[in-house]
């Protein structure tokens, strides 16, 4: 991919927030964020948490409620999660469309085609492509010109084995030539994507790496620990393998964290990769009714037993360092 001919600044969300009508709940709020060039940042969150809104004000097909968004490059890539094929261009007559809208040659498709095994579909009506064929489609198109900033919206949705393993390539093509990359995921794929960082959407608002809290030699935990407090891992670092930390290297953590936050708490531990190995409750009538609050179909949380004394816990098993 052609380098990008000067230092692009970071794109920030400048307290942002939005909703999707006047008098609708919010469905984004205060959001503050960077995304420095040459950077990866992968959004985690559960199902309706706002990564799509998210990534849609990023690429600019929505506009903030409140505060702004700055700049941002000339050049977006967006993909969708699912690529609007009910077109009336055939594959090779959509890319060369799309080309042309940027100002570049018919032929700037072609090194696209050939790479994402599109040769075969050119002539193709594009509501007559599979889902998979659709999606490289949307992905060649977002690369028709090198992106300063792409935007993925579950890139991997449809696509098959050889396709899926060109993703982390592309995506490490575009920073190294100076874009940044924005990309949600829960299919799991991301551990693929070298040296990217990870952003958390939880209650409506983004939950970014701050410095992290180290375990420390002894028997006595830290006083954070005491308060409820939680800290994500440090800015600047990947997060860690999302592998299951029972190999023998993990040690288990018990933190007590507030009622009202537990579920934020328990998405932000999934997203930096622990395993959460259970939820009690002083209250045995009570456990059921919260692991059922933050239970989603491959949670693994399990009822572990009551803690006299103690309003919450959440055990997680974290990677040994």
């Amino acid at each position: 991919m052609v380098a990008i001919c000067e230092r692009l600044p970071a794109v920030r969300f400048d307290k942002v927030w939005f909703r999707y009508a006047r008098r609708a709940p919010w469905t984004l709020h205060d959001i503050d964020a960077s995304l420095e060039p040459g950077r990866t940042i992968v959004l985690l969150g559960r199902n309706g948490a706002g990564k799509s809104t998210l990534l849609q004000l990023a690429a600019g097909v929505l506009r903030p409620s409140r505060g702004v968004i700055r700049d941002r490059p000339a050049v977006i890539g967006w993909v969708p999660e699912r690529f609007p094929a009910a077109q009336p261009f055939t594959t090779l007559g959509y890319l060369r469309a799309m080309a042309g809208i940027r100002g570049l040659p018919a032929t700037a498709a072609d090194p696209w085609i050939d790479r994402l095994g599109l040769a075969p579909f050119t002539e193709t009506p594009l509501p007559d492509l599979s889902k998979g064929t659709a999606q490289k489609v949307g992905l060649a198109q977002a690369l028709l010109a090198p992106p300063g900033l792409l935007v993925l919206d579950e890139p991997w949705e449809g696509l098959d084995a050889p396709s899926r393993e060109l993703i982390p390539q592309i995506v490490a093509e575009v920073t190294t030539a100076g874009g940044s990359v924005l990309v949600s995921d829960h299919r799991g794929e991301i551990a693929n994507l070298p040296d990217a960082l990870h952003w958390t959407i939880a209650d409506h608002t983004l939950h970014r790496p701050t410095p992290a809290l180290v375990p420390t030699a002894g028997p006595n935990p830290p006083s954070a620990m005491g308060s409820g407090a939680i800290a994500p891992f440090s800015a600047g670092t990947a997060a860690p393998s999302s592998r299951p930390a029972h190999d023998g290297g993990g040690v288990v953590i018990e933190v007590v964290v507030r009622r009202h936050e537990a579920a934020a708490v328990v998405d932000r531990l999934r997203a930096e990769g622990h395993r959460i190995l259970g939820v009690r409750d002083e209250h045995p009538t009570r456990t059921a009714g919260m692991l059922e609050h933050l239970r989603d179909d491959d949670s693994g949380i399990t009822p572990i037993g009551d803690a006299p004394g103690v309003p919450r816990k959440e055990t997680a098993e974290r990677e040994g360092r």
